[in-house]
């Protein structure tokens, strides 16, 4: 793959609370980072996304009596896990890891703000209609191409690159530079959907 003018480096919840010690760690999740630097040395447009949760929000355990991290409950938009407090707003876990390079972003994206939703795709909340606005922001900037970084692979990177499809968006997930919750084989199965909806599985020596 060679890198367009017209392509968009998405790199997706690079977060304390999401990189070892953290308040909801993905294993091996710094490891990311040199990757990701490298990468945004190379685009254009690059876009960061952030968790930026009310501390009441709703897919925290702690605001359901009885319930426990990593379990599920119905919500109005389906099943929902149920997490750690985690990337809480103004907190030292919500910024972004001190090595990422977040200065040639263009924009960002903070999600997850509305207490009574959780969000995991950069383009849309989970309730799949309550918008983000980064697909009108992408057109507008003539973007054709949405290459996706960041954390955690079976979550946020998969919601955000199966909704690129769905915006019609080429979409490549680059996999060295994403790491992976793997809860109950979570990642073999997004890596499975993704290449079924026509995302590229890509390493960043391919790009």
């Amino acid at each position: 793959m060679t890198i367009q003018d017209t392509d968009l480096l998405l790199v997706i919840d690079v977060q304390n609370d999401f990189c070892p010690g953290g308040a909801l760690a993905v294993e091996d999740g710094d490891s990311v980072v040199p990757v990701i630097n490298e990468l945004i040395g190379r685009f254009k447009h690059v876009v960061l996304t952030q968790d930026w949760h009310p501390s009441d929000h709703s897919s925290f355990a702690s605001n359901h009596e009885g319930q426990s991290p990593f379990g599920t409950i119905d919500m109005p938009y389906g099943q929902q896990t149920l997490w750690p407090d985690h990337c809480i707003q103004g907190s030292t876990g919500a910024e972004f890891h001190r090595d990422l390079i977040t200065d040639p972003s263009s924009l960002i994206i903070r999600k997850g703000m509305n207490p009574a939703i959780d969000s995991y795709s950069a383009f849309f909340e989970n309730d799949q209609t309550t918008s983000t606005g980064l697909a009108g922001y992408l057109k507008d900037k003539n973007i054709k191409r949405v290459v996706c970084t960041g954390l955690a692979y079976d979550f946020c990177v998969y919601f955000s690159a199966q909704d690129a499809v769905k915006q019609q968006f080429e979409t490549v997930v680059v996999t060295d530079a994403c790491r992976a919750i793997d809860m109950d084989g979570s990642a073999q199965s997004a890596t499975d959907a993704m290449a079924a909806s026509g995302v590229s599985l890509l390493t960043s020596s391919q790009l």
